[in-house]
């Protein structure tokens, strides 16, 4: 069974000893400072959330998003926080109900943040064109990637970048990167796993934090140290496997209501998703009287979000709470919003989202183009380290000299430094390289 004592310990990865801490300013705190402070968290300003590129400047990107979702993750952390203190006696130990809240919300507020440009359309394109580019690529003893290596690759997952960009990529060298506390790390981490576990091992494990994995092979000694700092439980010796953190769930569940709530109130500001729709969608949940008010229909959304997300926090406190013996010694691995009073109409919510915003044709079209843009921009620069081509050598120079690995003979840590590039991009960004690549555009006036 994980104990709450040792999964809360402010021991930062990397660091042997353990921080002086300010009055009033705690370990976890000082995560959440970091990640606001760091390149990557201002980058999100400019990826899409849903609507790539969007001329609309109210709604969201995925700085907004992660925002918002570090906010209902706090109020999520402090009301169970406050429980299990007094549950468990904690504040003998020197622990608090701020303390869940901080880790929790620093944990949301990094958990998009190895999200590449363009979405989840982003991460998709990073794998077929890997796949294709893997297709061509001859392989020889010299280069060599093994099985799990390339299932990195063939599974792309911007989870697994943002868990190497806060352990690695961010202030380099030292060891652990931004040296966060290992339960923010672990709390970030919902699918702490390898990408290539084999089905024996699974022995037809069906659980949530399965779905995808946490952690590249590059990182994995990171992961295990995190993992057992804290104290989770490994679940099987032939693999990196572990159960989730139980601060994790919650990391989930205030990204799924903040996303299937929100994206409701998007939609119908881009006029995807009529005023009727989204009254029926919202205040299913929220219950308010917006009928004796003069406040404009946008108002009146905004109401109805603020109280459905209210009365979805408030299951998820129940909920985690009713199961919080079975989160510990990790029996319990579902999602969380599945078991509430509301997962049948969430699902309806998502149904709705997904015909009326997910697939229209504004976005589909820009989800193409992401594909079109990260793709060559992806399988170019893979050939420009391996190939003495003279197109391709100049190709290579407009890599920046921090990803210049001519030099390096691992062809695996070639290829993470090129996605490295390729995902850290805004869409604006990838956009304009694309053109130049292209030869679109030619930089002059």
């Amino acid at each position: 069974m994980m104990d709450w004592k040792k999964l809360l310990t402010p021991q930062r990865l990397g660091k042997s000893e353990p921080e002086d801490i300010q009055h009033g300013r705690t370990s976890f705190l000082r995560d959440y400072d970091r990640l606001v402070f760091s390149s990557p968290f201002r980058r999100l300003k400019d990826k899409t959330q849903v609507f790539s590129l969007s001329k609309n400047d109210y709604i969201r990107t995925r700085l907004i998003h992660s925002l918002e979702v570090s906010c209902v993750g706090r109020s999520l952390g402090r009301i169970v926080g406050n429980e299990i203190v007094t549950r468990h006696k904690l504040d003998k130990y020197g622990f608090n109900a701020s303390d869940f809240g901080e880790i929790v919300s620093a944990a949301c507020l990094a958990h998009d943040i190895g999200n590449p440009p363009f979405g989840h359309s982003g991460e998709d394109a990073i794998r077929t064109a890997f796949q294709s580019w893997y297709g061509s690529f001859k392989q020889t003893e010299e280069n060599f990637f093994d099985e799990a290596q390339k299932q990195d690759f063939n599974l792309f997952e911007g989870n697994a970048q943002g868990f190497r960009i806060l352990t690695k990529l961010e202030m380099p060298p030292q060891r652990g990167g931004m040296q966060l506390t290992c339960p923010t790390l672990a709390a970030f981490t919902k699918y702490p796993r390898e990408s290539l576990i084999p089905e024996f091992v699974f022995n037809g494990y069906k659980g949530r934090s399965i779905k995808k994995y946490g952690f590249f092979q590059a990182e994995k000694d990171l992961f295990t140290e995190v993992a057992e700092t804290v104290g989770l439980i490994r679940r099987h010796e032939q693999a990196a496997w572990w159960a989730r953190h139980p601060l994790a769930f919650l990391v989930e569940a205030a990204d799924d209501i903040c996303y299937s709530i929100v994206d409701v109130e998007d939609g119908h500001r881009m006029g995807y998703i009529s005023f009727e729709d989204t009254k029926d969608l919202l205040n299913f949940i929220a219950c308010i009287d917006i009928q004796q008010t003069d406040d404009s229909n946008e108002e009146k959304v905004k109401r109805m979000r603020a109280k459905a997300i209210s009365k979805l926090i408030d299951q998820v406190v129940e909920i985690f709470l009713d199961n919080e013996s079975k989160i510990l010694t990790g029996e319990f691995d579902e999602d969380i919003l599945s078991l509430s009073d509301y997962r049948n109409h969430l699902e309806k919510i998502n149904k709705k989202t997904r015909n009326a915003v997910f697939e229209h044709r504004d976005v589909v079209s820009i989800q193409i183009a992401g594909y079109e843009v990260l793709g060559k921009i992806f399988t170019e620069f893979a050939n420009s380290i391996l190939s003495n081509d003279k197109k391709m050598q100049l190709i290579y120079h407009l890599l920046p000299k921090e990803y210049h690995l001519k030099d390096e003979k691992d062809i695996y840590a070639k290829i993470l430094k090129i996605t490295d590039y390729v995902s850290g991009m805004t869409d604006s960004y990838a956009t304009s390289l694309f053109q130049e690549l292209s030869g679109i555009s030619l930089g002059t006036s």
